[in-house]
């Protein structure tokens, strides 16, 4: 058994939307692929948001949580992926 780790996103500077950031290997976080973490336990993380960075090669978990902390109103980019 593998140990799947976390990262951590980071929100990108001077992006004119939000856009999140793979904290493994800095590709744009796809709306698509970034959910309400509910229950934590299915996903492995305490987060309230995860995102899962669609880059190849990549497939990382993040936490975006903190990065989503960053913006006035946190739950849009969420509301804009659903």
């Amino acid at each position: 058994m593998t140990k799947q780790e976390h990262f951590q996103a980071r929100l990108a500077e001077g992006s004119v939307l939000p856009t999140l950031l793979c904290g493994h290997c800095s590709s744009t976080l796809s709306r698509a692929k970034i959910f309400r973490n509910k229950d934590a336990g299915p996903r492995g993380t305490a987060c309230n948001f995860i995102g899962i960075c669609s880059a190849d090669d990549c497939g990382a978990l993040n936490c975006c949580d903190h990065a989503l902390a960053q913006l006035d109103n946190p739950t849009s980019i969420v509301d804009m992926a659903s």
